[in-house]
């Protein structure tokens, strides 16, 4: 194990990790359930779903024997002339289940490649309605989209992680991230940035993005469900197109199935990503309005974009048996059992000084410090304890397994709570 783990240290660049001074990483041997069993024998509650995907848990049977199903037909097969049956049942199941303007289904590779679709699509649109200036993206502070270039040039450009790109990628036009909280009474008054901006800059505008009610990666930020109704709105007033990034709040995370359900709305894109395959397989796709998709295609116009993995077989396949078993499970109630466990159990850490905010939605439990945590520190410390939890910034946040037990989640959050005491 130690040869192993010296290899990882000294060769393998993890994530957000410096080369010459990496965090320290766990030998995972295997995993069960919400566990991750560790080389050395000892087990870990998984409170962070690997990223907030593995929505049914680890070696779950059902996806397991999907997987097993497919390879024995096809692995993978190119997209660009053959479609294949799990490609085609994966998408009348993503136009089934998301708001019924969005009928057009591009299959992604990863969520970060939805969202670089999904601007495409936005700045082709307007290029072939002959108005080539609008390629501008009005986005909010405090978002994040992911770590491709078109993705990072919409994250927040001073206190998200990419500013160091911020001279390469393309400028964007950024408004105050919402400062009206979810659970909190509406004040009229969060709009006016975002309104100044779109009046001003809608001219220039392809689109909006957002990540909707939930601000992930950028901050762990809940706001007001009216807000982004009035967004709507006024994408609609200085047509705008609106791209709803759901990578994160899709397929029930936020207690409801796509978070744009909050505030009863539809965007024009949609991206979606993550739990899509329950953790199995990277695969995302961007859906869009029959008006988009026929817009950039008028003309004889076709869309300029064509991963060799697009749609792979494998993935589609996993992904329809995830579906399947989130829609046909009560997801719903079982969300609402996570809620309510994790602000009972959260609750306690507001009485820390340490701490400056505990926040909850559906699936999501997140305790705010006033400062910075040491990442090494943390991971230390709930790995000692037989819990895996990964603080970034000043946030220590779970979004658990939906399977994960009263039990087990009341052990992850009661940890958070003695960490940040």
């Amino acid at each position: 194990m130690s040869d192993l783990l010296d290899f990882d240290q000294n060769h393998i660049w993890h994530p957000y990790t410096s080369a010459t001074n990496p965090l320290p990483t766990q030998l995972v041997e295997s995993a069960q359930g919400v566990r991750l069993k560790l080389q050395d024998g000892r087990e870990l509650i998984d409170g962070m779903a690997s990223w907030w995907c593995v929505i049914h848990g680890y070696n779950h049977p059902k996806l397991n024997q999907a997987a097993k199903d497919q390879i024995d037909r096809v692995a993978h097969v190119m997209f660009g002339g053959l479609t294949h049956e799990p490609a085609i049942k994966l998408c009348q199941t993503l136009v089934n289940i998301t708001p019924e303007p969005l009928q057009q289904v591009f299959l992604a590779d990863s969520g970060s490649i939805s969202v670089e679709v999904a601007i495409k699509m936005a700045i082709q649109f307007w290029q072939a309605k002959g108005k080539p200036s609008r390629r501008k993206i009005l986005s909010l502070r405090g978002g994040y989209h992911g770590d491709t270039f078109a993705a990072m040039s919409v994250c927040d450009p001073d206190t998200g992680m990419h500013h160091l790109f911020n001279e390469t990628v393309t400028k964007q036009v950024f408004t105050e991230r919402p400062n009206c909280r979810f659970d909190k009474s509406y004040n009229p008054n969060s709009i006016n940035d975002f309104k100044r901006n779109i009046e001003e800059h809608h001219q220039n505008l392809a689109a909006v993005i957002l990540e909707p009610i939930v601000q992930g990666a950028g901050g762990m930020w809940f706001y007001h469900p009216e807000f982004l109704k009035q967004v709507r709105d006024l994408c609609d007033k200085y047509n705008v197109l609106l791209i709803a990034d759901e990578i994160a709040t899709g397929l029930g995370r936020t207690g409801k199935l796509f978070a744009c359900e909050w505030a009863g709305i539809s965007p024009d894109i949609l991206c979606v990503g993550k739990a899509l395959t329950g953790g199995y397989l990277s695969l995302a796709a961007t859906l869009t309005t029959k008006v988009v998709a026929e817009g950039i295609s008028e003309a004889g116009g076709v869309f300029m974009h064509g991963p060799t993995f697009m749609g792979n077989p494998l993935a589609c396949a996993v992904a329809n048996e995830s579906l399947r078993l989130l829609i046909e499970s009560d997801w719903q109630p079982n969300l609402n059992r996570i809620e309510s466990i994790l602000t009972r159990e959260l609750a306690a850490a507001k009485s820390s000084a340490r701490v400056a905010d505990v926040r909850v939605l559906g699936g999501i439990g997140v305790i705010e410090m006033h400062q910075p945590v040491d990442a090494t520190e943390a991971q230390r410390f709930f790995v000692e304890r037989g819990v895996w939890v990964r603080p970034f910034g000043k946030l220590v946040y779970i979004m658990p397994p939906y399977v994960i037990s009263d039990e087990d989640l009341t052990r992850v959050c009661q940890t958070m709570v003695e960490f940040t005491a």
